[in-house]
């Protein structure tokens, strides 16, 4: 489990760039999952453990995307009918963010801040 310094950093730091479009923050490992952050008005009935079994494959791809043409990996966005998925790894560790329909630019920032937090944990 993610302490709990490090779980309100990354909490913080998602709702600052994302504010109210915030949905969801679950950390995760190999091994663990455990939900952040859950916005008040939304039930605890999403399945956590499949979306985790597929953000899981994110450790693979750390190290598939390396020394691509492309460059280095920083985060992974799913974009879906209602909302967005982002995904962010750091070596061993992940966290993963739901939010409503918003504008794209404002990933980068949150991306760049949680893997930051991942990277000092």
């Amino acid at each position: 489990m993610v302490g709990d310094e490090v779980a309100e950093q990354i909490v913080s730091a998602c709702r600052t760039a994302i504010g109210d479009e915030l949905r969801s923050v679950t950390y995760f490992t190999e091994r663990e999952i455990d939900q952040l952050y859950l916005r008040g008005d939304l039930e605890g009935t999403a399945d956590l453990v499949g979306f985790t079994e597929v953000e899981r494959f994110g450790f693979r791809a750390q190290t598939d995307y390396r020394r691509t043409e492309l460059g280095e990996y920083h985060f992974t966005i799913r974009v879906f009918e209602e909302g967005y998925l982002l995904r962010v790894i750091e070596g061993d560790q992940g966290v993963f963010v739901t939010t409503d329909t918003m504008s794209r630019d404002r990933f980068e920032e949150v991306a760049g801040s949680v893997r930051s937090i991942l990277r000092e944990a």
